[in-house]
């Protein structure tokens, strides 16, 4: 049995895992042409929490499964993440001059490089899984494709950023907000879960219960990150704070307050707890992870 490291070694070693295998499976930014694989490279190694595939690796983990044969699951996940970033932070969107301490990517590459390279991202993400080994798996990695196309697509994470962007300067209502939230942030979280159940061969009661919990934890990561965009210092956050309030955008502290927010993070975070000890899982690393998702400062 491997002696057990505490979370902060387990994020960075599982970090640099993932940063690894990314590297091995993107091109590197000398094949030309050039400047389309030095964007994908700039936005995908910038740094950042990695918290979607480390969800990912750690939900295997927790089932038993082969940490190591889902690295490209995990690196897919993350690129399909990066590449939202990227297109978030566009003048048409976000229009976000800063993202992890670093200038945006269309700052650095213009704005037709960097669509283009978060089209490539994206589609690379996809045709890694497609070209996986499946060794009789098929079935599976054809329902993991699935999943991480209806996260991120138009029931899912884009349908979040259409609604997130079609009520700024308006107040939202409880539904709406919870919706916007679910789908931009919650349905990527969720999916980062939920593919790894996937390839762990989680039995549906475990699926379930491994749902809930990234459900819980993924509304309590956004509603910590609108707190943060309140209080949280830029220096730390590697972008400009404030900036939800600049857009008009609607968050929970606007709409519930400070306090009432803060409540809510500690109830979902404990609602999670309670999700995963219903079933038997080798879950204290998933807990951790909701404890440290719940108190950070970036």
């Amino acid at each position: 049995m491997s002696a057990y490291i505490d979370l902060n070694d387990y994020l960075q070693t599982t970090g640099a895992r993932i940063e690894q295998a990314m590297d091995r499976l993107v091109p590197p930014k000398t094949q030309y042409p050039e400047a389309l694989y030095d964007s994908m490279r700039y936005s995908l190694f910038a740094g950042g929490k990695r918290l979607r595939p480390v969800l990912t690796l750690a939900t295997v983990e927790a089932l038993g499964g082969d940490v190591e044969a889902a690295l490209p699951v995990a690196s897919a996940l993350e690129m399909i993440h990066t590449y939202s970033l990227m297109h978030d932070d566009l003048p048409a969107m976000d229009d976000d001059d800063y993202r992890r301490g670093k200038p945006t990517n269309h700052k650095v590459f213009g704005e037709a490089t960097a669509i283009l390279a978060g089209d490539a991202l994206l589609t690379q993400a996809f045709q890694l899984l497609g070209t996986m080994e499946a060794s009789g798996r098929e079935a599976v990695m054809l329902r993991i494709v699935g999943e991480l196309a209806t996260a991120a697509g138009s029931v899912g994470m884009v349908a979040g950023q259409m609604a997130d962007m079609a009520n700024e300067g308006m107040k939202a209502n409880e539904e709406r907000l919870a919706f916007i939230h679910a789908h931009k942030t919650g349905a990527l979280l969720t999916a980062a879960v939920r593919i790894g159940a996937l390839f762990a061969d989680a039995s549906d009661q475990q699926l379930q219960a491994l749902t809930c919990y990234a459900q819980k934890i993924g509304l309590a990561f956004q509603i910590v990150d609108d707190i943060l965009d309140v209080v949280g210092e830029a220096e730390k956050l590697g972008k400009a704070v404030g900036a939800d309030a600049a857009h008009g955008k609607s968050t929970y502290p606007v709409l519930y307050g400070l306090e009432e927010s803060r409540e809510m993070v500690r109830r979902l975070t404990a609602e999670a707890h309670q999700a995963l000890s219903s079933v038997p899982l080798q879950t204290n690393r998933l807990q951790e992870i909701a404890d440290w998702l719940v108190n950070r400062e970036v």
